[in-house]
């Protein structure tokens, strides 16, 4: 293997970089071979996970969080992710937009109307009335609680544990440095390459469902503005075009590239959410705002601990309503996992634990926030709260939920069917979904070539360029599986390939955790050697 990777001109570990692109081709090929006999296969066992394993993904995600918290206002809060005098390399600005575009940039845009308007229309809990205030309001909580401080705590954990191993023990910048406390030098041996190629994978396919989601709503949009047909066709020519646009940001590399990308992206949705907040309800939707921090902080408790466990009287599937949603939106989110940890440690170096954990939790969060505010409120408000407004609106009522029915991802450029200049910010909301497309897939890119170097400085070019367009060929082929079912059977691949992943992030705690702990007789070992 050195020798091949010699003769490509690879600067890689080549164990890692061959299994795992030699495991991602593997599966290619069986999908094209085999692609109903695979379907088959995820779809069943999606439903045995989420039957028999919806709690654990729930309970970890909650039992992150918790951690997070409790270790930010501890002592150990204090700790340098670094050296005693190292400083950050990024300002708060550039850190929280470079957080913000390279996490859920896309997932905002593709859901931040149609997952309020979806639960309310279809409240999750079985005793609330569609359409009603009270829908409305747990709408808004389920969605908050689905991509607010549990989504990244997902990011977090790992982040944490990348930063601290890679930046205080010297450890190369890999996945398996994390479990040094448990493995020791083993992580440079084959249990520490299985990890390695292990989280490589689920990046791929974490990555590859997030493009397949924003290909959905780009299709969407074009189809709305050009008459671009929705077709399986159109998705994979789009995938092209834009994945040869992020190998042009990944050549650029990280500062010049991501950066910059993340920077425009974070301004033009910014500017979007202002451009409905002022032409929307305005003074509905800064009440809104405020009334959402309530409904945020009263519901997330008891959310953060619902597993529905009466599903075996109230539903015919036997899981319940979490198996198609946040199991599989937690099971999504930890396939990222590896990929926001590695991206968020590279750039957090010299903050302190406090400043680390609170900055990724808290910054998207709050903007995450304002946003299903501003989007989600006004979406509701468009087709209806309440009997009485809906009989106001006539045929009119329910006209965004109608567009969610097709697809979530014609409900944004339906909401803006609501709004002045339609077509103009139709076509924005398309530039912003390609940009942040671009940013995931050259974030993830550059990510996993430093997965397989181990080395913070980026690999040859080639190296770079073969990660950003194995992403795209990944997100084709899903697309192609998946064909007209569409979000369905991505749920059905993202939750199976989760699984794994979910157990190794969970790892990962107890590996921080013992690290911690460790940390004051260390430092007190230190100061008697020096």
């Amino acid at each position: 293997m050195n020798d091949l990777a010699r003769r490509l001109g690879l600067r890689t570990d080549p164990v890692i970089f061959f299994w795992s692109a030699g495991l991602m081709v593997l599966f290619l090929a069986a999908l094209l071979i085999a692609t109903e006999a695979i379907g088959s296969f995820f779809a069943d066992a999606r439903g045995w996970i989420v039957t028999n394993l919806g709690w654990f993904f729930i309970f970890g995600v909650t039992s992150w969080l918790i951690f997070l918290v409790w270790l930010a206002f501890s002592r150990f809060g204090a700790l340098r992710l670094g050296a005693p005098d190292d400083r950050p390399d990024y300002s708060n600005l550039s850190w929280f937009t470079m957080l913000f575009a390279g996490g859920i940039g896309t997932v905002l845009m593709f859901w931040g109307v149609a997952e309020p308007i979806l639960h309310f229309a279809s409240p999750p809990y079985a005793d609330t009335e569609a359409h009603t205030v009270q829908a409305a309001r747990e709408a808004m909580g389920f969605s908050l609680y689905h991509l607010g401080l549990h989504t990244w705590a997902i990011f977090t954990l790992p982040g944490l544990a990348f930063a601290f191993f890679i930046y205080r023990y010297n450890l190369p910048m890999r996945v398996s440095a994390v479990f040094y406390p448990f493995l020791g030098e083993g992580i440079h041996g084959p249990a520490g390459k299985a990890i390695d190629v292990l989280a490589i994978l689920g990046t791929l396919f974490g990555v590859a469902v997030s493009i397949g989601l924003g290909t959905q709503q780009i299709n969407a949009g074009l189809s709305e503005l050009f008459a671009v047909p929705d077709t399986v066709g159109s998705k994979v020519v789009i995938i092209a075009l834009l994945t040869a646009v992020a190998t042009a940001s990944i050549v650029a590399g990280l500062d010049r590239g991501v950066k910059l990308l993340s920077n425009i992206n974070i301004a033009m949705a910014s500017a979007l959410m202002l451009f409905v907040l002022l032409t929307g309800s305005t003074l509905f939707l800064v009440r809104g705002v405020i009334e959402t921090v309530g409904i945020y902080a009263t519901n997330l408790l008891p959310m953060a601990f619902w597993n529905d466990m009466l599903a075996h009287y109230t539903s015919d599937a036997g899981w319940g309503w979490q198996g198609g949603w946040t199991v599989w939106y937690w099971a999504w989110t930890v396939t990222w996992a590896p990929f926001i940890g590695i991206f968020v440690a590279r750039i957090s170096k010299g903050r302190t634990i406090r400043e680390f954990v609170l900055g990724v939790l808290l910054a998207p969060s709050a903007f995450t926030l304002v946003w299903f505010a501003i989007f989600g409120w006004s979406a509701m408000e468009i087709d209806g709260i309440g009997a009485q407004a809906r009989a106001a609106l006539g045929e009119n009522a329910g006209m965004i939920e109608e567009a969610v029915a097709r697809g979530p991802e014609f409900a944004m450029f339906a909401f803006f069917e609501n709004f002045p200049a339609t077509q103009l910010i139709q076509g924005l909301a398309v530039v912003i979904v390609a940009i942040f497309f671009a940013t995931s897939s050259d974030s993830a890119s550059l990510v996993v070539d430093l997965l397989c170097t181990g080395d913070p400085e980026s690999g040859p070019v080639r190296q770079r360029v073969f990660w950003g367009v194995s992403e795209g060929a990944v997100a084709a082929m899903l697309i192609v599986l998946a064909g007209q079912e569409g979000l369905v059977a991505l749920q059905q691949v993202i939750t199976v390939v989760g699984l794994p992943v979910f157990v190794l992030v969970f790892a990962m705690l107890f590996a921080l955790l013992k690290a911690v702990l460790g940390e004051e007789a260390r430092m007190a070992e230190r100061a008697r050697q020096g």
